[in-house]
């Protein structure tokens, strides 16, 4: 099957009596998603946990198969998918942005397919031998987020199905037809009722997570949701991998060129137009090249186009909802009030459709101010100064959060030793946020805990079981 626009898939996905979703970059209509209620998701859960039997029989050989057939099919629709994805969440088609996450997201399935979880021999002595071997879990509930709607989406249903579970998927309700899309492009290639998106409300997702007939949950989003959601999952001890908020910290060292790593920091921070939960939100940057920093890194900001995510020339959007534009605006004006510079940025169009808010750097700010102190999920860049490495370790680790760092330096063997020092689920040297499927990824602290990614990440989305053979 294939659809050749994206009205096409559209029309496959909407409801004339469902919700109605807008741009948030112009305001226009896109369509109606529809609304799954309690019987649906109930309906939904019953048909999954009849059809992961036959699924799990299967060879890995045949599931790895299929993973690749909804790779192509992903590619086939690359296009359609793109555009529903850009106008609904409101990133742009280039850049970092719908087309890479339409791209990553075949990449993750060809990726999960081609990785091979093998039994491990623990003891094999004279008097025993014992295997590890990994079994499916059985139902997945996977709970995505708004800020890349597609790709975390994949990085859930990818592993959950290669190891022989079936996944009930409940999308954000604001990027509902984006995870639709997606998943009718893939169910035209898996077998009936492996994959079943559920287009429902938080209430009902709640639900999801305490059905004793879900043996995983994997959840997507803030911390205080995901705290919920694990007192939710908890009354069935179903297992639970949950990658939560982040306040990702930066440090600069003062051997760094700011010249050189003036477009890693912005893009490490601005990615998305901010709305990562591993990008860069707060910067620290020793007195001795501050201002070299700030100006280098405000000079990107000021040179990287802005505006409607269809326009081809634009590389950052607006923010996906009024929610959180006002969330990122209220920070700016207490950063403003305070007494910080604001470098560029800072004042928004009030005439301009859309949820836009400029690139925003802020310098001069003292750390406990709530721009630093708070995730603000946004457009902006607070960057701090510091006098002393110490501090600034300090700064970095003193929050309750802890997704992601990163240390900028020309000097790797002073980078990693301060590396050492940090807490978080990943440190990057010179870059921010770069993610590869083989590689773990996951939070410390109340960023969350579990693993996604590569053979450890299908570990956590099966069942360990140990044989032991008495000799």
């Amino acid at each position: 099957m294939s659809w050749n626009t994206a009205q096409e898939l559209l029309d496959a996905i909407t409801d004339e009596t469902g919700r109605e979703v807008f741009d948030p970059a112009t305001g226009e209509l896109i369509g109606k998603a529809p609304v799954a209620n309690e019987a649906d998701l109930e309906d939904a859960i019953a048909r999954a946990q009849a059809a992961q039997k036959a699924w799990a029989a299967k060879p890995v050989v045949e599931r790895n198969e299929l993973l690749v057939k909804a790779a192509e099919a992903i590619e086939a629709a690359a296009e359609p998918l793109a555009e529903i994805l850009s106008r609904e969440q409101g990133k742009p088609l280039n850049g970092p942005n719908a087309r890479f996450e339409v791209g990553g997201c075949a990449g993750w399935f060809r990726a999960n397919a081609s990785f091979a979880l093998e039994p491990e021999t623990i003891v094999d002595d004279e008097t025993q031998r014992s295997v590890m071997v990994y079994d499916p879990i059985g139902v997945v509930g996977a709970i995505s987020p708004w800020n890349w709607p597609m790709m975390i989406s994949v990085w859930q249903w990818a592993p959950s199905l290669k190891m022989g579970n079936t996944v009930v998927a409940k999308p954000a309700s604001s990027t509902t037809l984006s995870v639709l899309a997606l998943g009718h492009v893939v169910n035209s290639v898996l077998l009936e009722d492996l994959l079943i998106v559920v287009p429902a409300s938080g209430r009902i997702a709640s639900k999801l997570a305490s059905d004793e007939r879900i043996g995983k949950v994997m959840f997507t989003g803030s911390t205080e949701v995901g705290k919920t959601i694990a007192r939710e999952a908890a009354g069935s001890v179903a297992r639970v991998t949950l990658e939560l908020g982040g306040n990702d910290a930066g440090i600069v060292l003062d051997d760094a060129d700011p010249a050189k790593i003036a477009e890693g920091v912005f893009w490490g921070a601005f990615i998305n137009t901010g709305q990562t939960c591993a990008a860069l939100k707060r910067l620290y940057v020793p007195a001795s090249i501050y201002d070299e920093v700030v100006d280098a890194v405000a000079k990107v900001a000021e040179s990287t186009p802005m505006g409607v995510g269809l326009d081809e020339q634009n590389v950052l959007g607006p923010l996906q909802n009024k929610e959180q534009y006002e969330i990122v605006a209220d920070l700016v004006e207490k950063a403003r009030s305070a007494g910080a510079r604001i470098v560029v940025g800072g004042n928004p169009d009030p005439e301009q459709p859309g949820f836009f808010y400029p690139s925003t750097i802020v310098a001069d700010i003292e750390n406990d101010n709530p721009l630093v102190a708070e995730e603000q999920f946004g457009p902006v860049l607070p960057i701090v100064k510091y006098d002393s490495l110490d501090q600034a370790i300090e700064w970095a680790n003193a929050l309750d959060v802890a997704l992601g760092s990163s240390v900028w330096s020309s000097n790797e063997e002073r980078a990693l030793e301060v590396a050492s020092r940090l807490v978080a689920g990943t440190t990057w040297i010179n870059s921010h946020g770069t993610l590869h499927p083989a590689v773990p990824f996951g939070g410390a602290k109340q960023s969350g805990y579990g693993v996604e990614f590569g053979v450890d990440g299908l570990k956590h989305v099966a069942q360990p079981h140990v044989i032991t053979v008495t000799k």
